[in-house]
């Protein structure tokens, strides 16, 4: 649309310059017939662009004028050939202001920067004054090319030669300034310009407003225009109406296109386009079709913007037969059609969308669309979210050209799929290969750093995006705050967040989440109470959050309340997560049976999420009877899950009753079910050391037990007493023991004592569920050894300091 205008705006300029060329005496002598003729014609060949025959009768003529020379020099500026031009240029006997002009409007239309502008002042050191044509073109080559500084020298000189006051000269000024985002300045020029603005100049200036995303303006600005009598054409209406669609304003946009109908313009190919693109971001999806099937003429742009209204509005399947009918008219479909039907797919995991997503991956590869970066991209997008990461990484890796969306879709791809490790070496390399990361994939990337913990990477990633001078969004902060809680840093989440101006129910549910998960439940209740008091209303993850802090603080009465208030007032369906909260809340305060009761009048089927927060519960209580319902109900529903035989397991080894221990392990080892091995983590200096029980691997391990063995010794000097209910092997009192000390955790600490300077945290990570007798110990370490220890299990953080957990016991 845009460039239609650019179109007109010139056309119009080269018509005055033409008529003028006509109009100029250029030979005091008279013009003899056969040269007049012979120009006649070569300027209708040049301007036809046939410029061969123009060449062949140019050097067949026996005499030239400076007329002839002119419209020669013009013919193959205008052609493309400056070469040509300026070879000629050089022959001419006699030069003028045209024959500069004619040169440098070629330089200029290829947009040749450097040698546009050389041309321009070595015509003016010559002495040639350039004209409002000369002007036009350098404005317009700064208009494309949104070369500002030039177009304000150009300016500078139009102020001293007074052609400020040139219509023709200001309407270039006020375009290139708007092109340029400049449109403070072009507004300036356009309220300036007392008389003489026509359509052009008010073409600029609405376009400008809507291209610098002034939507208000443009509209105000057509407004104006039609009141000052001033009628608009087809490159007009196509700026409105894109205006009316970016904030959806439809009824401004209705009677816009009852000025089209009324001026002439609704068969104009341009228009109905920009009407169809209008009516479909504005929702209006009928009107748009209506458009849509009254064109003569089927324009791909026009099916194009039909296909991305449908898509946004959520009628992909519409979107799709849409396609399927462009491709049954042998409709010419570009590289902004593939990108909005591959959109479509991505939503779409049936098995039919897979192959149709597979066969217009083949149509792009044939028609030879497939090495454009939009459709590759839409292609790495679509199988990323359909989660064939081996399809969207092929994709990627073929790409001859690379930019940040290219990146952004394939890390953001690993991230959703839990890939993260993936996710941050992919963020690494596209760093190293010269790409800068954009709000998008930052937050991505952040999110991968706090679901892998590494808080040392996620420091560095919020570093760098500061340092990068972009703009903050919701998504990053947001991402932020649920990166430093998921680590344990409280403090730095509560600064990110107080400098939002800007928070959603995602940035005060990542913050209640979090507090909850840091043992501050009542903190997390507190952020709660403040985000219904600004208005914002929780959501289904708020609320899990909320209920998830009750369980770990024991606050049954609490948890009933907000569980109602979910049900009653917010009209908020409980889910499978809401009701394992409440299960696990009244189990872990020993109402077993209230647990059972609520599990079996749940509105929805209890899923294994339900049946493990039971059987939890009767794993700390010891309800065996209770715990086999449950187990065995586990076993039908994940029968390849080992988590409902452990438990069960230990819950028969914890009451001394080692043979049904044994049978469970023996029943799970005859169905092939594998249990995940419990590990510790901890990051020192941005490397990733790992520890499992017993564990001998690292490098320093004779140096880790020997720490160990001086850990337990200082520690049971304070008072610790190993807890025999956790060692869960029927070996003698001493073997027991042993393997007590020898947790994954207990070697990470030991490790973290011997690595980390006095006063650093010692950050610990732990995929399963901290046991008993370690976070007595720990609790222990921390006052014995005056260290800060943050430890978070499978569940939640566990703040030791000075011999006090976070949690209060209660995990």
């Amino acid at each position: 649309m845009f460039i239609s205008h650019k179109a007109s705006y010139h056309r119009q300029r080269w018509v005055v310059f033409a008529q003028n060329f006509h109009k100029t005496a250029y030979s005091p002598t008279p013009v003899t017939a056969p040269v007049y003729h012979s120009n006649q014609r070569l300027n209708e060949l040049s301007k036809s662009g046939r410029i061969n025959e123009a060449q062949h009768l140019f050097d067949e003529m026996p005499e030239r004028d400076e007329f002839t020379w002119n419209t020669m020099i013009a013919g193959y500026a205008n052609s493309g050939k400056v070469a040509d031009a300026h070879n000629l240029f050089d022959e001419t006997p006699k030069k003028s202001s045209i024959t500069w002009s004619s040169l440098i409007s070629g330089y200029c239309k290829l947009g040749m920067e450097h040698d546009s502008m050389r041309l321009f002042y070595e015509m003016q050191c010559e002495g040639y004054s350039p004209s409002q044509f000369t002007l036009g073109s350098v404005l317009r080559m700064c208009s494309a090319n949104g070369l500002l500084s030039r177009g304000e020298q150009v300016h500078g000189y139009a102020i001293k030669t007074q052609f400020d006051a040139n219509v023709f000269v200001m309407t270039g000024l006020v375009d290139m300034y708007a092109q340029c985002r400049r449109v403070s300045e072009a507004k300036y020029l356009f309220k300036m310009m007392s008389y003489g603005k026509n359509h052009v100049t008010w073409t600029a200036m609405i376009t400008g407003y809507s291209k610098n995303q002034d939507q208000i303006g443009a509209i105000e600005c057509f407004r104006d225009m039609r009141a000052e009598g001033i009628e608009a054409n087809q490159y007009t209406f196509p700026s409105v109406l894109a205006a009316c669609g970016e904030i959806v304003a439809f009824r401004f946009g209705v009677q816009v296109h009852g000025c089209i109908v009324k001026g002439g313009f609704a068969a104009n190919v341009f228009v109905e386009s920009a009407l169809v693109d209008m009516y479909a971001r504005c929702g209006k999806l009928t009107d748009a079709r209506v458009v849509l099937e009254s064109m003569v003429v089927d324009d791909v742009v026009s099916w194009n913007s039909m296909i991305v209204g449908c898509v946004r509005q959520g009628f992909t399947w519409d979107a799709l037969l849409l396609f399927k009918k462009m491709h049954t008219k042998n409709m010419k479909i570009d590289d902004f059609t593939y990108p909005s039907v591959l959109n479509c797919f991505a939503s779409l995991n049936d098995a039919d969308s897979l192959k149709s997503s597979k066969s217009v991956h083949c149509m792009a590869v044939k028609t030879g669309f497939e090495g454009h970066v939009l459709v590759s991209n839409a292609l790495v997008d679509m199988y990323a979210k359909r989660g064939d990461l081996l399809c969207a990484f092929e994709v990627f890796s073929n790409m001859k050209e690379k930019d940040v969306v290219s990146w952004t879709s394939l890390i953001t791809g690993y991230t959703h799929n839990g890939a993260h490790e993936q996710a941050l070496k992919l963020f690494c390399k596209m760093r190293v290969s010269g790409i800068k990361p954009d709000q998008i994939v930052t937050a991505s990337i952040l999110s991968s750093c706090a679901e892998l913990t590494v808080l040392d990477f996620g420091q560095q990633v919020h570093a760098d995006f500061i340092k990068s001078g972009l703009l903050s969004s919701l998504s990053v902060d947001n991402s932020l705050v649920t990166m430093y809680t998921n680590c344990g840093c409280l403090e730095d989440a509560n600064k990110v967040f107080a400098s939002m101006d800007v928070k959603n129910v995602i940035t005060w549910t990542a913050l209640i989440m979090g507090y909850a998960k840091n043992g501050k439940s009542k903190e997390s209740l507190v952020f709660y109470n403040e985000m219904i008091q600004t208005g914002i209303k929780p959501d289904f993850i708020t609320f899990i959050g909320l209920l998830f802090a009750c369980s770990h603080a024991g606050l049954v009465d609490q948890a009933r309340q907000y569980f109602d208030s979910m049900v009653n007032f917010y009209h908020i369906k409980p889910g499978q997560d809401h009701y394992a909260c409440m299960i696990d809340l009244l189990g872990r305060s020993g109402r077993i049976d209230d647990a059972a009761e609520l599990l079996n009048n749940m509105v929805v089927e209890p899923d294994a999420t339900v049946w493990k927060a039971l059987l939890s519960a009767c794993r700390v209580h010891g309800k065996i009877e209770l715990a086999e319902k449950a187990a065995n109900t586990l076993f039908e529903l994940e029968p390849q899950d080992a988590v409902p035989y452990i438990m069960l397991s230990n819950l028969y080894s914890s009451t001394g009753q080692w043979e049904d221990a044994a049978r469970i392990r023996r029943l799970m080892k005859s169905r092939g079910v594998n249990k995940e091995p419990g590990y510790s983590w901890m990051e020192i200096n941005s490397k990733v050391y790992s520890f499992m029980s017993e564990d001998r691997r690292h490098e320093k391990w004779n140096l880790i037990y020997l720490k160990i063995d001086e850990v337990m010794m200082l520690i049971k000097e304070a008072g610790y007493v190993p807890d025999m209910n956790f060692a869960l092997h029927n070996i003698d009192e001493e073997g027991k023991e042993l393997g007590l000390a020898y947790h994954s955790e207990k070697l990470a600490v030991a490790f973290g004592l011997l690595e980390l300077p006095r006063g650093t945290p010692i950050r610990i990570y732990k995929n399963l569920r901290v046991c008993g007798d370690c976070h007595t110990a720990m609790k222990f370490i921390s006052s014995v050894y005056g260290r800060v220890i943050i430890l978070r299990d499978s569940n939640r953080f566990h703040h030791f300091k000075q011999g006090v957990c976070s949690c209060g016991d209660y995990w």
